[in-house]
């Protein structure tokens, strides 16, 4: 039995026409009658009962078809990843700023400088990401928190901030003209709160914590798990909101938010490349790490 042969029997069951499964694979339709034929002989049952009105799929050969598929897929993916091998694969694991608002703003630049790169990308929280970094699922992270020194390296990318972000209307644009506290803003205005604790997130709580303010002395509209979320919300006007500045900064260079800052001290925070430590870099991923560190610290 051959692929071949599995190939024209799908065809022929798809289009129930020699004729057209022929076109298909651009091939002869003897070729095709041939193939069904060997078939047929190789499994000793009948597959098709053909007319000069009408083919019929027997049911022998309806549940082949469904074995053929399968086996065609999979032949498609074996050759489809085999085929990438001659490229460079750099498997990234990335928590959630990472992955939704960095690597899609710097992947397409890479690529187009190493077009033989292929990423594979996985989104966790940091300590998904780390336990990937452990049993071999990635080649480097980047995280929120830097680990602790022993079987992971790292080294400090980046520095992210969290904001406090409003919708852009009368009111708080004079709120954002006469330069109050961020704090007071927050203590007065309706407040939509994260729903579970990213690493964003709990740099939020940690704000709040440090500067004595606990969730029952703000006015709290809604919660939500998804940063998207919450900007549109904002945008609309609901209330105001803690999230990561580097998330925010599209709503804000394009005006849909404004912001307002807390003390650098409470509200910044690091992002970081994380590895395996003897783990030794293999030159593209050393590219890769090279051109991260010269945009994002620059």
């Amino acid at each position: 039995m051959e692929f071949k042969q599995l190939q024209s029997f799908v065809e022929v069951v798809r289009n129930l026409s020699f004729t057209k499964a022929s076109q298909e694979l651009y091939i002869s339709q003897p070729t095709v009658s041939m193939h069904i034929s060997q078939l047929e002989s190789e499994l000793g049952v009948r597959l098709i009962i053909r007319t000069t009105k009408s083919l019929e799929v027997t049911p022998v050969g309806r549940q082949l078809y469904e074995y053929a598929v399968n086996l065609l897929a999979m032949r498609d993916r074996m050759i489809a990843n085999c085929s990438l091998q001659s490229r460079h694969i750099l498997s990234l694991g990335a928590s959630t700023i990472p992955s939704a608002y960095l690597l899609p703003k710097l992947l397409p630049e890479f690529a187009a400088r190493n077009p033989d790169s292929y990423f594979v990308i996985h989104q966790s929280d940091s300590s998904g990401v780390m336990d990937g970094l452990l049993d071999g699922t990635y080649d480097l992270g980047i995280i929120g928190m830097q680990p602790q020194p022993g079987l992971l390296a790292s080294e400090k990318l980046c520095t992210d901030r969290i904001v406090l972000i409003a919708p852009v209307n009368e009111h708080t644009l004079s709120l954002k003209e006469s330069g109050p506290n961020a704090f007071n803003i927050l203590r007065s205005e309706p407040v939509i709160l994260r729903e579970e604790g990213s690493g964003s997130g709990k740099k939020a709580e940690e704000i709040l914590q440090r500067s004595g303010i606990s969730e029952e002395q703000l006015q709290v509209v809604a919660r939500a798990n998804d940063q998207e979320t919450i900007k549109n919300m904002v945008a609309g006007g609901l209330g105001v909101s803690m999230i990561s500045k580097l998330a925010a900064q599209d709503y804000l260079e394009s005006r849909r938010l404004i912001c307002f800052e807390f003390p650098e001290e409470v509200s910044s925070r690091s992002l970081y490349l994380v590895w395996r430590s003897g783990y030794i870099l293999q030159d593209d991923l050393q590219e890769f790490i090279r051109f991260l560190k010269s945009h994002m610290q620059s």
